[in-house]
């Protein structure tokens, strides 16, 4: 048999290459090192809005189908239910006339006590209508996109709601759509005032049932079950008297001096498909004032070192 037809490589129990181990630990110290880039230089920003922008039109080819079946279930129930509704529209409306007059007639006086008082005018709030297209797949989280983003106006920040009360705030901007994280969400928190005790406190995500908590309260703090909690305003963020949620279960313990106080959302979180993006009201307040600079440095007055300067109109 020549010797130029017999194989002369090594077979594969001999053969030398990068130890399986070598390897785990690189692809370990990358993911490592563009995860903590990512998150201090926001690396991959630029590459998420365009995967977002260029997905968005398949995610919707993809949601058709859906559409077009719940769709269909809709409009079989939908007139029956139209009906329904029509009927009790009709005798809200007659209810609501009466309270339209007298709400006509206190906005007039308001205005004019405003004018009277030379009270700054009440902030005027703009909002855009968007639709919910889908939840976030993050099973520790609670976030939902929508089908409006930065080419429509929708600002970092900006509060979102519905006609039952506040949902969420806006937490990321896409070109044409946007991320918003609700009040349940355990990263959430949001500035809240008692209506009945005009007590301003702190609601928090993430408590159990799916609810909302109000933090840091003293044990003998003046909170009943049923109290209802709307915005405070005095975040510069949320709209003043927008609906939270209510109180639904207080407990005081005697060994603890704060108590644990849970509450409801007054806007149902899930289900919902139509909200409005509200402007955040950073954008319409003025400026904060820039700190005055310091008279007096290190501690040294006019009168010597280490002594403090006199005070005007004192004698000699």
């Amino acid at each position: 048999m020549p010797l130029g037809t017999l194989d002369r490589t090594p077979p594969p129990f001999f053969r030398q290459g990068t130890p399986a181990l070598t390897k785990l630990a690189l692809c370990s110290a990358l993911a490592v090192f563009l995860m903590a880039a990512d998150s201090r230089f926001k690396l991959t920003q630029p590459l998420r809005a365009t995967l977002a922008t260029a997905l968005l039109p398949l995610q919707r080819a993809l949601m058709v189908p859906v559409q077009l079946a719940q769709g269909g279930n809709d409009y079989a129930q939908g007139l029956q239910l139209a009906i329904a509704a029509q009927n009790d529209a009709r005798a809200k409306l007659a209810q609501q006339a009466e309270r339209a007059a007298r709400g006509d007639q206190l906005a007039l006086e308001n205005s004019r006590l405003r004018a009277l008082l030379e009270l700054r005018p009440a902030l005027q709030v703009r909002s855009l209508s968007a639709e919910v297209m889908y939840e976030a797949a993050d099973p520790y989280s609670r976030k939902v996109f929508i089908d409006r983003g930065a080419t429509h106006g929708v600002a970092l920040g900006s509060p979102v709601v519905n006609d039952a009360g506040v949902l969420g705030q806006v937490t990321r901007v896409y070109p044409l759509n946007a991320v918003v994280t609700l009040l349940t969400d355990k990263d959430a928190a949001i500035p809240v005032l008692n209506s009945r005790t005009q007590a301003r406190s702190a609601a928090f995500g993430g408590a159990e049932g799916g609810g909302l908590e109000l933090r840091f309260m003293a044990g003998n703090s003046d909170v009943q079950v049923g109290d209802a909690l709307t915005t405070s305003g005095v975040d510069g963020v949320y709209p003043a008297g927008l609906a939270v949620g209510r109180i639904a279960r207080v407990d005081r313990k005697v060994d603890s001096g704060f108590a644990r106080i849970l509450m409801t959302p007054a806007a149902p979180i899930d289900g919902v498909k139509h909200v409005l993006v509200l402007e955040p009201l950073s954008v319409q307040l003025p400026p904060l004032p820039e700190p005055a600079p310091e008279a007096v440095k290190g501690g040294k007055g006019k009168g010597g070192k280490g002594k403090p300067p006199a005070a005007s109109g004192a004698a000699p």
